[in-house]
């Protein structure tokens, strides 16, 4: 019996990085063939790996039964059909968890919810019986346990107390069915806190796992896994631009940077907001939009920010952007990519050749 965290590389797959997270003993959870590798090229056991992901091609699973991880996470009754043609072909037995969509609400934005009946995440409650059935039938499959992941950026813990429930329930369908779960994955989503970096650097990991320690039916010997991503790494990394031109657009003053969404395409996509800071600005405050290079007019980092003056070639720093920044990166405009820079004490960690 044991209680595992599985890094999401998703959220960044920073070489260093991933083996600083390795080395402190998380397990990885990949959503593609390509992490997977990534995952094994860094340290990561394959018996710490998992898969999950809505769309795995049938190299990517051929791969991941070839390198014995430690399950797949199903999400639908078709993909459990081809997984288990697949591992026929290869004469072995796919170990697998069942995604099942909980239909509960995770409070974040619509873009990064994932565990309602709409959603095209995860196996619905109504077909339970379904697949209970095919695993009776099903000679390659073996079945290991039950996987949820409702979304991102959740800062109300109620949430996962409601999720504790609705798993016990969900668990307590597949045991009458006869197929008792070894293991529980509760997934990820874990917020930070992105308008308060400084004074809140950690999430609050303790009432977070206890919402599901007080809350859970844990049959005897289960193992239980999450899956946090932006709560290790999003606090951990900045991106730092200079000012190449300001202008004014009538009332509106903007402060143009060298960096763009091509770097980081977060509030462009999300309307998701950074804390936003002038490093080298003094003197008096004013209100600028903060503004990327890149031909498009979503391009906005944030509206309205107030800043000491803001000159060219200052330094402005867009916090907590280590979790969804590096890694959803584009070459949009054939604009190059900001290099990575490490800190002193995270340098003593790594080689110094990979220090940009």
């Amino acid at each position: 019996m044991k209680a595992k965290s599985n890094y999401a590389l998703k959220a960044n797959v920073n070489g260093p990085v991933l083996k600083m997270i390795r080395n402190y003993g998380l397990g990885a959870d990949c959503v593609s063939g390509n992490e997977i590798r990534e995952a094994i090229a860094n340290g990561f056991p394959a018996d710490d790996i998992v898969f999950a992901g809505v769309g795995k091609t049938d190299d990517e699973i051929r791969y991941a039964l070839k390198q014995n991880i430690n399950c797949i996470n199903v999400e639908s009754l078709h993909e459990l059909k081809v997984i288990d043609v697949l591992a026929r072909g290869l004469g072995i037995r796919a170990q697998v968890a069942f995604r099942i969509n909980p239909h509960v609400d995770g409070q974040t934005k619509p873009e990064i919810t994932t565990g309602i009946k709409i959603n095209k995440f995860g196996i619905n409650m109504d077909e339970i019986p379904l697949v209970t059935g095919l695993l009776s039938r099903l000679s390659n499959i073996t079945f290991k346990g039950l996987h949820f992941h409702i979304g991102s950026q959740i800062t109300d813990l109620e949430v996962f107390v409601e999720l504790a429930q609705k798993v016990n329930h969900i668990q307590q369908i597949f045991v009458e069915a006869g197929f008792t779960p070894s293991l529980l994955n509760l997934g990820g989503g874990l917020g930070i806190d992105y308008l308060n970096p400084v004074g809140n650097p950690v999430p609050d990991y303790k009432n977070y796992f206890r919402a599901f320690l007080d809350n859970l039916n844990r049959l005897p010997g289960q193992d239980l896994y999450f899956e946090p991503g932006r709560a290790v790494v999003g606090q951990c990394g900045s991106l730092i631009s200079s000012v190449l031109f300001l202008k004014n657009s009538g009332s509106v003053k903007y402060a143009i940077l060298d960096a763009g969404m091509n770097n980081f395409i977060r509030p462009a996509l999300y309307n998701a907001h950074h804390k936003i800071q002038n490093l080298t600005g003094i003197g008096k405050m004013h209100k600028y939009h903060i503004a990327g290079p890149v031909c498009e007019s979503s391009d906005i980092f944030s509206k309205n920010v107030l800043l000491p003056e803001i000159k060219r070639g200052d330094l402005i720093v867009i916090r907590s952007a280590g979790a969804y920044g590096e890694v959803m990166a584009s070459g949009y405009n054939l604009r190059e990519p900001a290099h990575s820079v490490y800190s002193h004490d995270f340098a003593r960690e790594i080689p110094k050749k990979v220090m940009l």
